[in-house]
């Protein structure tokens, strides 16, 4: 198996949301803000092949759907769909994706799926031979959001991933269309059922465990500055069950050498996890783009 980083659409968005209730002070070290406070974003996505025998997409980014007023508001930067060009630069297209792993629903992370906006016409759904995989208790979130991230979501998406008829709706640690060769589990932190996927390692310790595979931290951790447990986003549903959620995600992928992917980091794709000797988590080995890289190194 073989793993590419594949970079959409990126944004720009304010700095204190993207942080929470840390201090300027600090977060501005980390990522420094515009005259606007703004912050750079990527949206990277996640290419493997083969997984089950399929080539699997994990996240689509945000895309270029949004008409021009409403991409300025956001901070969408690239007019054009940056994630069909890089999947051509890595010598895929959109027509070549089997299965299309969605952690949730959100628009930086979905927009993707769907063609790029055009004067006349409703939003289209692109990777026409994809399954598209969305976790079933978000999937309820997203048909039926709450005022707090109703903005958050397409109306339109829900309806045209039904009408594809290659809607799978997960439940438990795997799903139909991937097998065992992906394991899932769910945070309600940043949105309820946000579906953390993990390509799982060939190696086996005793207990049955896997060691050594990726883990796609979707808006759990979205890149290596909130690994540091206490940083949230002023965008998590609920930051103090996300805090929870990231430290024991983040003591399991320490102990069974799980590697970290991040979608929003602008630097840094693939990363490993340490502890310090004050118990606090941070990054090693860190990879800044993945170019068919097999999934044992």
């Amino acid at each position: 198996m073989k793993l590419w980083s594949i970079i959409g659409n990126s944004q720009k968005l304010d700095g204190g949301a993207m942080f929470g209730n840390a201090p300027r002070a600090l977060w501005a070290r980390w990522a420094p803000p515009d005259e606007h406070n703004r912050i750079d974003l990527a949206c990277r996505a996640l290419l493997a092949t083969p997984i089950n025998g399929k080539t699997v997409l994990f996240e689509t980014g945000i895309g270029a759907f949004f008409e021009p007023n409403l991409r300025q508001r956001y901070g969408v930067v690239e007019p054009e769909h940056v994630l069909l060009q890089s999947l051509a630069q890595a010598g895929f297209s959109h027509q070549d994706i089997e299965v299309v792993v969605l952690s949730h629903l959100h628009f930086d992370h979905a927009g993707g799926l769907l063609a790029p906006w055009a004067q006349g016409q409703g939003p289209r759904l692109l990777f026409p031979n994809a399954t598209f995989l969305v976790g079933a208790r978000h999937w309820q979130r997203a048909r039926a959001p709450h005022p707090r991230d109703r903005a958050s979501f397409i109306p339109e998406l829900p309806g045209l991933l039904e009408a594809s008829g290659r809607l799978e709706l997960v439940e438990g640690a795997h799903a139909r269309a991937l097998g065992q060769a992906v394991r899932f589990s769910y945070s309600d932190g940043h949105t309820p059922g946000l579906m953390l996927a993990e390509i799982v390692g060939a190696d086996t310790d005793n207990d049955g465990m896997a060691h050594g595979g990726v883990a796609f931290c979707a808006d759990l951790i979205p890149g290596r500055f909130w690994v540091h447990v206490p940083i949230t986003m002023g965008y998590d549903r609920n930051p103090e069950l996300l805090i929870d959620e990231k430290r024991a995600f983040l003591e399991d992928a320490l102990a069974r050498d799980v590697r970290l992917f991040f979608t929003h980091d602008t630097d840094c794709a693939l990363a490993q996890v340490t502890r310090d000797e004050k118990g606090r988590f941070g990054t090693a080995q860190e990879v800044a783009e993945l170019r068919a890289q097999p999934l044992a190194q």
